[in-house]
């Protein structure tokens, strides 16, 4: 029996906690682009980019705080400044739509033209990120570092082995929870919601009904860069913040929209889960997990690990082929490609 609990405090330290809080990240990225090409009807291969970018405001007006000897105590001084974060991302988006997409949306453009141009855009904003706080890792998170560690946990219970649950995981899980209950409400209970709702049902009907396709447009890119600035800011705070990293996190997160459905909200919060859990377990190695549960004799003298962690993007890219092969609406029967 107390090997049993070990076996599972181990996997949860390694893979449940862990997938939880990479999940919760890849969900809000999702959600993005699943409201980009639900209600603007492309594939932004700008997002990446754009989490990047709300990310690197974030750290800058956190630097700032601290060096004015502001802090939230236990908590990260970057809440503070997720706002400035989200404000200068959603100027960027709003004005990149203004200078680039609304040439292409006036002109009906098809939308394989506005994602070859969503691609021009990030290789820009990649570069400008990476001009303004250069390509190195910066970490940002301060305040307390562990809402348990592995050794009060084995204290605590007796057990040989430790449960250590960072407070970033645990912030990122809080947050994410908060910021998909206020978009859905807001979807669902709002007037202007409802209008983006039908725009992306509809579009033709909801501009007879006199909904005003620029504000829904506006509206759109201000919370796609709320969604992206807290996704970028959460992933940084769990990690590390580097800018190239988040260019690498497009395919996951398109994946994670794609295997959910593809326009449908909660299908990209289910997919970033899916894609999170897929990743972890088929990288992690069960030497440990198995010690425990097998007699001594049966212990396994390898790793037992499917992929090394280096491939584990091979995972999301395998899962997005077989999606699209047998289902390509999605889990939650999205919009098909």
């Amino acid at each position: 029996m107390i090997d049993l609990l070990n076996a599972i405090v181990a996997l949860a330290n390694f893979v449940i906690v862990p997938a939880i809080a990479y999940g919760s990240q890849l969900a809000l990225g999702a959600l993005g682009v699943t409201l980009i090409y639900g209600i603007l009807r492309f594939s932004n291969f700008a997002h990446g980019d754009t989490m990047a970018f709300g990310a690197m405001v974030t750290i800058l007006a956190t630097w700032g705080l601290q060096s004015l000897g502001v802090n939230l105590g236990i908590f990260p001084t970057a809440l503070l400044a997720l706002p400035i974060g989200i404000a200068g991302t959603a100027l960027l988006v709003l004005a990149t739509d203004k200078m680039v997409y609304q040439f292409y949306r006036e002109q009906k453009a098809a939308p394989v033209i506005l994602v070859i141009v969503s691609m021009g855009v990030m290789f820009i904003m990649n570069g400008l990120v990476r001009f303004i706080i250069g390509p190195d890792d910066q970490r940002f998170a301060d305040g307390a570092r562990f809402i348990i560690t592995a050794r009060d946990f084995k204290e605590l219970t007796g057990l040989e082995e430790g449960l250590a649950i960072k407070s970033t995981a645990a912030l990122t899980v809080v947050v994410a929870i908060i910021v998909v209950m206020l978009l859905f409400w807001f979807l669902n209970n709002t007037r202007t919601g409802k209008s983006m709702r039908a725009f992306s049902d509809n579009e033709d009907l909801a501009l007879l009904s006199g909904i005003n396709p620029e504000r829904v447009v506006m509206i759109t890119w201000i919370i796609v860069a709320a969604l992206a600035t807290t996704a970028g800011v959460l992933y940084g705070l769990d990690k590390s913040f580097k800018p190239f990293t988040y260019f690498q996190l497009l395919l996951p997160i398109f994946a994670s929209a794609i295997v959910g459905g593809l326009g449908n909200p909660l299908g990209a919060i289910a997919g970033g889960f899916v894609i999170a859990f897929s990743e972890v377990t088929v990288t992690y190695a069960f030497k440990k997990v198995a010690g425990y549960l097998l007699p001594e004799a049966w212990e396994p003298d390898s790793l037992v690990q499917l992929l090394s962690t280096d491939y584990k993007f091979a995972v999301s890219f395998a899962i997005l082929v077989i999606v699209l092969l047998f289902k390509p609406t999605g889990l939650f029967s999205g919009k098909a490609l």
